[in-house]
C-alpha cells in the first residue's frame, strides 16, 4: 500500500476500539506515526500494542478525559504547530442523521450537528495557513455497539438499516477510508466539508 501519510503524525482520538481504531489502522497502513487517546486505559494500551506489531507503526498513547482542558491541551492542541508549518488535516467525525433525523438520536444529532458547525467555522478560519478541516458523517456502521444492538434488539437495528439503500450498515474500514483521503495531500483543496459515508441514506 501506498504510505501516503509517511513523516506525517496522526492524533486519533477514540482509538481503543470501533471507528476510532479502524482509522488508527488505515493510518498505519498509510505510514503515520501515531497518537492515540482514548479513556480506556487498558484498551489503549491493546490497541497501540496491536498497531504496533501488526504494521510496525511508531505509537504514543494519552489516557485521558478529553472534555477536561488541561487533557485536552497536552494531547491535542495541535493547531498551533500545524499553522507554524502551514500545513495540517483536521477531520472530525459526524452523524449522517444529523441530516435527515434518525430513531432515538436527538440529543446526538444535536452534539453532532455542533461537530458540523465546528467544522465549517474552523474551515474558514484557518483556510489560508494551509489547514483543512472537514466532517465524515457515517450512517449505521458496523461497529461492536450495532453488532450488540442487532442481537439483543434486531428490530431496532433494522429499523436504522432501512433508511440505506444499499440494505447494510457500513463498515468500519469504508470510514476510515475516507478519512485516509481527507487526511492526504491530495485533498488539499477539500475543506468545510461534511462528507457522508451512508450508502445512500441521504444523497444531495
Amino acid at each position: 500500500m501506498d504510505k501516503k501519510l509517511q513523516n506525517n503524525v496522526a492524533i486519533v482520538t477514540g482509538a481503543a476500539k470501533g471507528i476510532g481504531l479502524a482509522i488508527a489502522e488505515r493510518l498505519a497502513r498509510d505510514g503515520a506515526r501515531l497518537v492515540l487517546a482514548d479513556l480506556d486505559e487498558g484498551g489503549l494500551k491493546e490497541a497501540s500494542s496491536h498497531l504496533n506489531k501488526e504494521f510496525g507503526a511508531e505509537v504514543a498513547s494519552h489516557a485521558g478525559d478529553l472534555s477536561h482542558q488541561s487533557t485536552a491541551e497536552k494531547t491535542i492542541n495541535a493547531v498551533p504547530k500545524m499553522r507554524a508549518q502551514a500545513y495540517g488535516r483536521i477531520i472530525n467525525l459526524g452523524a449522517d442523521s444529523v441530516r435527515n433525523g434518525l430513531w432515538d438520536h436527538a440529543a446526538y444529532n444535536a452534539a453532532k450537528g455542533g461537530v458540523h458547525g465546528l467544522t465549517t467555522g474552523m474551515a474558514r478560519e484557518f483556510a489560508r495557513d494551509g489547514i483543512t478541516v472537514n466532517t465524515v458523517a457515517p450512517c449505521a456502521v458496523n461497529t461492536p455497539q450495532m453488532v450488540a444492538i442487532t442481537k439483543s434488539n434486531p428490530a431496532l437495528a433494522a429499523k436504522f438499516v432501512s433508511v440505506i439503500p444499499m440494505g447494510r450498515p457500513a463498515e468500519m474500514e469504508e470510514v476510515a477510508s475516507m478519512v485516509s483521503y481527507l487526511a492526504s495531500a491530495e485533498a488539499s483543496f477539500v475543506t468545510g466539508q461534511v462528507i457522508s459515508v451512508n450508502g445512500g441514506s441521504t444523497m444531495l
